[in-house]
């Protein structure tokens, strides 16, 4: 059969007594607005809303979650488009669809064929046979006006979408998005410094000097990058941003005196730091950014724990975010006691913690959660963004954070036709997990009802201190 039709009751669980009440409170949420507030859609391509250019450009060549697993069983990453491959577009989707079998139970398959029935109104399975088919009929519908970025988004009922953005971005494209009436979503920006937290980095005084020409503040020294980087939140947050992003290799916040930190930059510029150095620096770093979010109340989203690059030779060949990176295990408790002990109870400081290594979880991140005010669990992400591992997430967090200790949902892609169909399955899992609570009188009906909707609504919202919504229309 090449109809694949994705069935009405999937991941809503196996036992038809929970399967029953899952699917009621599921339908009370499936229609509601997306909250996206963590995720790497670029603003450029919503302001200038240019039309996708065809099957491979949206669904392969920049989804290092596709081509990761076809990379996996020998396809070379040329051959999908990923970085100055000539490689035709019709011969990528091709590839794809001939590979078929390889996502089979993987979240990446579940959220392409969603895709292509809930955005393209496809139910046809791909394979060798049916590719050509399935490309011509997706191309066809990407040359219409309705497909284009701006509008898709605003088919999709999100309420809010935010991007990762360097402290020297313009954020001229935000501005565009701000004055344009066709998209329904409120587009904010997301401050992002990684890149500025390590000497001798790559790239790392080339970002300062970016920084200096548009924060007005010279970065060639310490005390300089920390009042640009100032400056440039108070930017950020003229602009709509409710929060930063940091993934570093680390949780560890340790704070240097000044005079410390102000050797270390000067060793960075000269080209002289250690890599213990440049790693002190870092955690240095890390600890002014959250004493920063205590003063100017933007929420503080971290997750470390990659392991960049792994593959020196692909890194070398197609460059970063390729599909190279892994998971590395990681610990919260003790690398941010300082930190916690100094602004964990203040009213202005909020922090969302992810992670790619679930032990980390109910080890850590819960105990946090369940203590502090200012720490929110934050969604399973990355290689935890499936559904087996949402629901060990809710298992391991729920018993000592509860429900409104977490981020609700984040995406966290750049793939934007993705984004529906992986709200709808954190929707289907968290309504199955809250059906076996009422099953087993942990719950009342009534409040299982009340958390699916808040898991959907004023808990991101709450999280990342949003605003109210606007009015959108969801995608039916």
């Amino acid at each position: 059969m090449n109809d694949l039709g994705p069935h009405a009751d999937r991941l809503l669980g196996i036992d038809p007594t929970v399967r029953r009440l899952a699917r009621e409170l599921y339908q009370a949420v499936a229609d509601a607005p997306i909250i996206s507030p963590h995720g790497h859609v670029s603003a450029e391509m919503l302001a200038s809303n240019r039309p996708f250019a065809d099957p491979a450009d949206l669904f392969v060549s920049p989804d290092h979650y596709v081509t990761r697993l076809l990379h996996s069983s020998g396809i070379d990453l040329g051959r999908l488009g990923v970085g100055s491959s000539a490689t035709p577009p019709r011969e990528i989707w091709r590839t794809l669809c001939a590979s078929w079998g390889l996502f089979a139970g993987t979240p990446v398959r579940y959220w392409l064929e969603d895709s292509l029935e809930r955005v393209f109104g496809i139910t046809l399975r791909p394979s060798a046979d049916t590719a050509d088919e399935l490309y011509d009929r997706i191309a066809e519908k990407l040359s219409q006006r309705g497909y284009r970025p701006r509008e898709l988004l605003a088919r999709f009922g999100v309420e809010v979408l935010a991007t990762t953005d360097d402290p020297a971005d313009s954020l001229e494209h935000h501005r565009q998005l701000a004055k344009n009436g066709e998209s329904l979503a409120n587009v904010i920006p997301t401050l992002r410094a990684d890149a500025y937290m390590t000497p001798g980095s790559d790239g790392w005084r080339q970002r300062l000097d970016a920084l200096t020409a548009t924060s007005g503040q010279d970065c060639d020294t310490y005390q300089g990058l920390l009042e640009a980087i100032r400056i440039r939140r108070e930017f950020f947050k003229q602009h709509g941003a409710t929060a930063t992003d940091a993934g570093v290799a680390d949780a560890w916040a340790t704070p240097l005196t000044d005079t410390q930190a102000e050797s270390l930059h000067r060793q960075g510029l000269d080209g002289s730091i250690s890599a213990d150095g440049a790693r002190a620096y870092r955690r240095n770093m890390l600890f002014q950014f959250g004493l920063m979010a205590a003063e100017d109340g933007l929420v503080m989203q971290l997750h470390p724990g990659v392991i960049r690059n792994h593959h020196a030779a692909t890194f070398a060949r197609f460059g970063a975010d390729t599909g190279h990176d892994v998971p590395a295990l990681t610990t919260f408790a003790e690398p941010l006691r300082e930190l916690l002990n100094r602004v964990g109870t203040s009213a202005s400081f909020q922090i969302v913690l992810f992670t790619v290594d679930e032990t980390a979880f109910s080890r850590d991140i819960a105990p946090l959660a369940g203590f502090y005010p200012s720490v929110y669990a934050g969604a399973p992400w990355w290689f935890l963004d499936a559904p087996a591992a949402v629901r060990r997430f809710r298992a391991a967090v729920t018993e000592t954070a509860g429900f409104y200790k977490t981020s609700g949902f984040v995406d966290d892609t750049r793939a934007l036709c993705s984004i529906p169909s992986r709200h709808d399955m954190s929707r289907r899992l968290d309504a199955a997990y809250l059906a076996e609570l009422v099953i087993d009188h942990q719950l009342s009906e009534t409040e299982a009802r009340a958390i699916a909707k808040a898991l959907v609504g004023d808990i991101p919202r709450k999280a990342f201190r949003l605003a109210k919504p606007k009015e959108v229309e969801p995608l039916r």
